[in-house]
């Protein structure tokens, strides 16, 4: 098989210290777990921007400060930066991409109800409605394609895989494009070895795809991802414990968990310069 890009969520937008201790807020803090993620065997980070105080933020100085961070520690690592957000209008969402013009950025592949759901508490701790029309959508990629920043599409359930084909039909998604098979929120497809394998069959063949998996079933479904041929994300954001039930201290530890995983299932895991040239993203000034 070919070899297996990892990718490593460094920070979500939705979890605090007070759930994981070890959760980067500042860009300086971003800085060293990319730098920590990098030496563990992850090719690509995805970053989201916080205050200090751990609160979401779109300010393009705070793109600025976390890209600059994160270059100096790790100068070739595929930079990959959100753009998901609920209530935020898209041209907040975008406002950093002209400026950071990353390797990658992430995008939602459709609309949803997104929540957080508590079966002790019967009521949700969260929740809300992801808007992601196909005008959005295409306004998305275009910015992507105008500032030469790969789309990874985050696909919450089946209907998202397809929504890629009119976009891909008026030749706006690049064929370097991913396609994300994120499992476990509610209100998208739930995390099941069954489900996995059905997303997968819905990818156009060929194109490059891992899956993200959100909560300590990550494990199980990353191996099935690796031995499907595919690829898998790993990092705080989506998951804060390791193989063995122990809170993770760091995303390097959870991408070193990764590694090991991939190399059980027979995969070798991919140098930063190899999944560059696998994904046909140059490494830019």
């Amino acid at each position: 098989m070919k070899k297996l890009i990892l990718s490593a969520a460094l920070t979500g937008a939705a979890t605090t210290r007070h759930h994981c201790p070890d959760i980067p807020y500042t860009p300086k803090e971003l800085g060293e777990e990319a730098k920590r993620a990098a030496n563990a065997g992850a090719s690509i980070v995805h970053i989201h921007a916080r205050e200090d105080n751990g609160m979401p933020t779109w300010k393009v100085e705070t793109f600025q400060a976390i890209h600059e961070e994160v270059r100096k520690r790790c100068p070739n690592l595929i930079i990959n930066y959100s753009t998901g957000a609920i209530g935020v209008p898209i041209e907040t969402r975008l406002q950093h991409i002209p400026f950071t013009k990353p390797d990658m950025a992430a995008f939602n592949m459709g609309s949803m109800n997104y929540a957080i759901y508590s079966r002790k508490r019967k009521d949700f701790y969260f929740s809300g409605i992801f808007e992601n029309s196909f005008q959005i959508m295409q306004k998305v990629v275009k910015t992507f394609n105008e500032n030469g920043t790969t789309p990874e599409m985050e696909c919450f359930d089946t209907g998202h895989i397809r929504n890629a084909e009119p976009l891909r039909d008026m030749g706006l998604i690049p064929d370097n494009a991913c396609y994300s098979l994120v499992m476990g929120v509610l209100g998208g497809i739930p995390a099941t070895p069954e489900n996995l394998l059905h997303q997968i069959k819905q990818v156009p063949e060929g194109a490059f795809w891992q899956s993200i998996v959100i909560s300590r079933k990550q494990w199980q479904l990353s191996a099935i991802a690796a031995a499907m041929g595919g690829n898998f994300r790993v990092g705080l954001e989506d998951n804060f414990y390791l193989p063995n039930g122990t809170m993770a201290k760091s995303n390097g530890e959870l991408v070193e968990a990764g590694v090991n995983l991939a190399h059980s299932m027979g995969r070798e895991v991919a140098t930063i310069e190899e999944a560059r040239e696998m994904l046909n993203i140059p490494l830019r000034d």
